[in-house]
């Protein structure tokens, strides 16, 4: 579980491109697995060796500078209240702005590592220029230009030093089970469903994550942590209307279980939002189960569920084996059978295949079916073995890796997920040189 850095500061400061700077080398690598870079404003980063997750709070509000105005002190407030650290940025060629300042007297009460970026600084006239962003009360400040990259090594140093230090995970061998969804699509209900008015089944711990509370849930014979999200949180004075606030409180749950419960609203669909954070947890190789509430408030007419089941598939393809299941938190229908599906995503995700085993059933089909000769050459898979991972991700030695193309990725994947039950659960494949 890495930190989380918030990026802050008003329109056309650059923040966008310091964002992409920093995430690049590794978004390339993430997003070749599923083709998806639908979520522009979350990455991941690591510098000399500190991973952190990157949140750009910019790009979510269109339209002018007076709605803006209204919105940079709700993105202010968020990112305070879900980052461990943050970097606001400044540019020098417009000066101090009376935005700027305001921003500042928000971040000078923070007790978070605030870093000051003063951009654009690519000339020593400008570097001259800076030295007015003194007058924002926030000390020190780093004079970069995110086009070239200049200074960005220095503000880096000092933010991974800045971080606080990640608390290892108290070992606890019980899944941790994240509720996660946009807002009113029926979180709290579903968690209240399941705790139940027997309250005293659950046990509050304080979770690692200072802000979501990590609930000891132990009934019917189940029992595992449920990451409880914002939801049950106190209401900030954040309207959340935005787009961007339940996909940024989603993060850290996110990041921080094995298994998400994404619920949504039956009456609004898989829309953009929703597919935002299935593929957030896709990105991030958690177990994933679709909870289709408030299933008693859609016209039924034959198939419905099953049209309704083929149009989120088609919505999440290439990764379409997940379980989906229709429940009603108000009449509490199928809640358990969701937990319990739960319960199962987490026992494939945590399923370790012995090596000759993997080889007894997935060479015989390599044989019958090898990948397609590709420019006149033939790829011979020799070997294959699970790595040593939290999620399952399989290495197959070949002798050219390099020629293996995607669809056969996809084929071998399906083969190990038909012959290995990984329902719910993102598997890599690595093709390596023997």
């Amino acid at each position: 579980m890495g930190n989380i850095v918030a990026i802050v500061g008003r329109p056309n400061v650059g923040k966008s491109t310091f964002f992409n700077r920093l995430i690049q080398r590794r978004e390339a690598i993430v997003d070749s697995v599923s083709g998806v870079t639908r979520d522009r404003h979350y990455g991941k980063s690591d510098w000399n060796g500190h991973k952190f997750s990157l949140i750009d709070t910019g790009g979510y509000v269109k339209g002018s500078d007076d709605i803006f105005e209204a919105e940079i002190d709700k993105q202010v407030e968020l990112a305070i209240d879900e980052a461990d650290a943050i970097i606001f940025m400044v540019d020098v060629e417009s000066g101090v702005t009376p935005m700027d300042e305001e921003v500042a007297t928000l971040l000078r009460k923070v007790k978070k590592p605030v870093l000051l970026a003063v951009n654009k600084v690519d000339n020593n006239k400008r570097l001259e220029n800076a030295v007015e962003f003194y007058s924002l009360g926030l000390g020190e400040y780093f004079p970069i230009a995110s086009t070239n990259g200049s200074g960005t090594g220095d503000l880096l140093d000092a933010l991974v030093e800045a971080l606080p230090e990640v608390e290892a995970e108290e070992e606890t061998e019980l899944p941790r089970f994240a509720v996660v969804g946009r807002p009113n699509a029926g979180k709290s209900s579903f968690i209240n469903a399941l705790i139940g008015e027997d309250r005293y089944i659950v046990t509050d711990i304080a979770g690692t994550t200072r802000d979501s509370m990590d609930t000891r849930y132990n009934r019917f014979g189940f029992e595992f942590n449920l990451v409880d999200t914002a939801g049950i949180r106190r209401k900030s004075k954040v309207k959340e209307n935005l787009e961007f606030y339940s996909v940024m409180r989603s993060v850290r749950a996110i990041e921080n279980c094995d298994v998400c419960l994404l619920v949504l609203d039956a009456t609004r669909g898989f829309d953009g939002q929703v597919q935002n954070i299935f593929w957030l947890a896709h990105r991030n190789h958690k177990g994933i189960v679709i909870l289709v509430n408030k299933w008693d408030l859609v016209d039924k007419e034959t198939n419905t569920l099953k049209d309704y089941e083929a149009m989120i598939r088609r919505e999440i393809e290439p990764f379409t084996d997940v379980p989906i299941v229709f429940i009603s938190v108000l009449t509490k229908q199928r809640v358990f059978k969701a937990i319990e599906t739960a319960v199962k995503v987490f026992e494939n995700r945590s399923r370790k295949i012995k090596t000759r085993e993997l080889n007894d059933v997935m060479l015989p089909i390599i044989e019958k079916n090898p990948p397609p000769a590709y420019k006149g050459k033939y790829v011979k898979i020799k070997f294959c073995t699970q790595l040593p991972t939290p999620h399952p991700q399989f290495a197959f030695f070949c002798n050219l890796p390099q020629y293996v193309r995607d669809p056969y990725k996809r084929f071998i994947e399906n083969k190990l997920r038909k012959e290995f039950d990984f329902q719910g659960v993102p598997v890599t494949i690595y093709f390596r040189k023997k």
